[in-house]
């Protein structure tokens, strides 16, 4: 077969235009959207369909055969088809797709409009007559369309549900009991990836049938979804006092993907036979962390109510007490006070103090634990009372001029901070964050007050560990000699003590 014959052939089947377009814009449309690439392997086959046939037609041409018509008629058709392709995925992927995200199904109609107009147009060019194709085509597609319902009612569901964006890649939607994030909006169906690591296929006549949830999803909002964590409290406790101090925790202490706004809060649902049902609601701002950050929640939740000496409820039974329980009961009972009292004999602000005055203050004591990431207290905070770490470790931040936190301690199991907020009322000088779950007493100003009644010599030896802590930290700064220390230790136990007796309401000689 001639050369000529072939070159002919491809210069009337516009082959060279063909190749430009695939060879030259192809690794254009790769660059820009990397997802387009399968579609540029099918403008690829369609070349390489086109190339193979250049010959063939060729051949037809020089044989005078009857076959020609048909075989030029696909030749220039997948050449058609290749131009197409790459130029579709250049206008939608890489220009349409940076002001509108292009709905798949929408892309691939309008590519198989115009590439069935340009096949009409291809077979005039060439001189077929598809008249009877046509009317063969009217009954073949009554017959298909009639045994293939289900599956083009799924068809143009897609369609409808891509055009009007009531799903879109990317939503989390409930359809049933099952809910899922949206990876796929196929012809057919529409796929979930659920939490679970599946992957549930719904139909898409299903989703347009049906009523479905697109979670988290409202008008000119951020996307949020509203959780519920509920709880159980005993009546015996005021529900006033279990929201105050659920809500103080939801607020003080920011949660990893809870959102600020709308804010948080607690209520009370209903009322059961013993105990009260409480709910906090919050809105989620990372739909695939749902139980992770329910149960940090929960957990919040439960320190929150310990804190507060508020347990959650128990299943309400009748108990018939032995004497070995209620001896038992004591023993617990005496070894907690022992703990409280030892816990104090390492505080040197109370060392002064006989034995009834240093019970009376462990009676006073409460147990309040923290999770790890709450804040224990907050620089600047006004908090009249001191804590004593009896588990866990946490630490000790100092927000400067900047707004910058920077850590400066650590504390651990005996260590004891907040002393300067119990005796002068002042605001608290650092933030101090639970780095694991903590277990604190906690020392408030009334039970200090009944003691420090009794005692008011204890405000002068307070005012001397403060100022001696003050004047220690200054003297090694500025070097200070003796006489300047004294004198610095002198001026500032006498502050602290008109401090101290002034918070808490005593005369000048120590009456209240």
């Amino acid at each position: 077969m001639p050369l000529e014959l072939v070159l002919q052939e491809a210069l009337e089947a516009r082959t060279l235009w063909v190749l430009g377009v695939v060879l030259l814009l192809g690794p254009l449309v790769g660059v820009l959207a990397r997802d387009e690439r399968p579609r540029l392997k099918r403008a690829t086959m369609w070349l390489a369909l086109h190339l193979v046939l250049l010959p063939v037609s060729a051949a037809l041409r020089a044989a005078a055969s009857e076959a020609l018509p048909g075989v030029r008629l696909a030749l220039l058709f997948f050449g058609a088809l290749a131009v197409i392709e790459v130029l579709a995925s250049l206008v939608v992927a890489a220009a349409l797709r940076r002001v509108w995200r292009t709905p798949l199904l929408l892309r691939d109609v309008l590519v198989a409009g115009v590439s069935a107009v340009a096949f009409f147009a291809l077979a005039s060019r060439v001189g077929l007559n598809l008249s009877g194709l046509i009317a063969t085509s009217a009954v073949l597609t009554a017959v298909i369309g009639l045994s293939l319902q289900d599956t083009l009612g799924n068809v143009m569901a897609g369609i409808a549900l891509q055009l009007d964006q009531s799903v879109r890649v990317g939503d989390w939607v409930k359809v049933g009991d099952q809910s899922g994030r949206v990876s796929e909006i196929r012809w057919r169906s529409t796929s979930l990836e659920t939490r679970n690591w599946e992957t549930l296929v719904v139909p898409n006549s299903l989703l347009v049938r049906n009523q479905f949830l697109v979670l988290g999803r409202r008008r000119d909002a951020p996307e949020l979804w509203r959780r519920w964590v509920y709880f159980n409290v005993d009546f015996r406790f005021a529900p006033g006092d279990v929201i105050s101090a659920v809500e103080e925790m939801l607020v003080k202490d920011p949660i990893e993907n809870m959102a600020a706004e709308p804010r948080p809060n607690c209520i009370l649902m209903d009322l059961h036979e013993s105990y009260g049902r409480y709910a906090v609601r919050y809105w989620l701002s990372d739909l695939a962390k749902d139980d992770p950050t329910d149960s940090l929640v929960r957990t919040r939740i439960f320190m929150a109510l310990r804190r507060a000496n508020i347990p959650l409820s128990l299943p309400a039974h009748a108990v018939f007490l032995t004497e070995e329980s209620r001896r038992r009961k004591q023993e617990k009972a005496a070894e907690e006070r022992q703990r409280r009292l030892q816990a104090l004999q390492r505080i040197d602000l109370f060392l002064p103090l006989a034995e009834p005055d240093r019970a009376r203050l462990a009676d006073g004591l409460r147990y309040t634990p923290f999770a790890a990431g709450e804040v224990i207290t907050r620089q600047g905070d006004q908090a009249h009372w001191l804590y004593l770490v009896l588990e866990g470790e946490a630490k000790v931040a100092v927000r400067g001029e900047g707004g910058q936190e920077r850590a400066v301690a650590r504390l651990r199991p005996g260590d004891v901070f907040g002393e300067m907020a119990l005796l002068t009322g002042s605001p608290r000088t650092a933030t101090v964050t639970a780095l694991s779950d903590v277990e604190c007493y906690r020392l408030d100003k009334s039970v200090f007050q009944e003691v420090l009644q009794t005692r008011p010599q204890l405000a002068e030896h307070a005012a001397e560990i403060l100022a001696q802590r003050t004047v220690g930290l200054e003297a090694a700064r500025q070097e200070l000699d003796a006489e300047a220390r004294s004198r610095k230790l002198a001026e500032a136990k006498h502050d602290f003590l008109s401090s101290i007796r002034r918070f808490f309401g005593m005369g000048e000689h120590g009456q209240g």
